[in-house]
């Protein structure tokens, strides 16, 4: 019976490890993790905002151990790397045509940095007024 059975290569365990699209893509994966992070993060700090005074103290004094800083530096790196990533895929999945010319991909991801900064720029004016 075995004799009748395909040949299969084994794969590495780091093969994707060989070439650079493949590291990117392995990366952009794993970066989903810290973006989910980065959710339940804020969603503590709303409800610790929630609740009172002494437990949003609580949170930030919990926030600022280095462990909790060490990973939020990591995070903010691989959700940078997600936006990034996210960014330079949207004209593949988005074709956009203006009368019946497609809109050049460079266009589309400008606009999304255009926006991007539009909407840090409006956070940055709420935090600090």
């Amino acid at each position: 019976m075995s004799e009748y059975l395909p040949l299969r290569r084994p794969v590495s365990t780091w093969w994707w490890l060989r070439k650079r699209t493949y590291f990117v893509f392995v990366m952009r994966e794993l970066s989903s993790l810290f973006v989910a992070w980065y959710v339940l993060f804020l969603l503590l700090l709303v409800r610790a905002v929630g609740r009172s005074e002494a437990a949003y103290t609580d949170f930030l004094d919990r926030a600022a151990s280095p462990v909790v800083v060490a990973i939020n530096v990591v995070g903010f790196a691989f959700v940078v790397l997600h936006s990034v990533t996210w960014f330079s895929l949207t004209p593949q999945a988005l074709v956009l045509q203006v009368r019946g010319h497609r809109v050049p991909g460079w266009l589309i991801i400008g606009g999304q940095y255009v926006g991007l900064a539009a909407v840090t720029a409006f956070v940055w004016w709420l935090v600090l007024r």
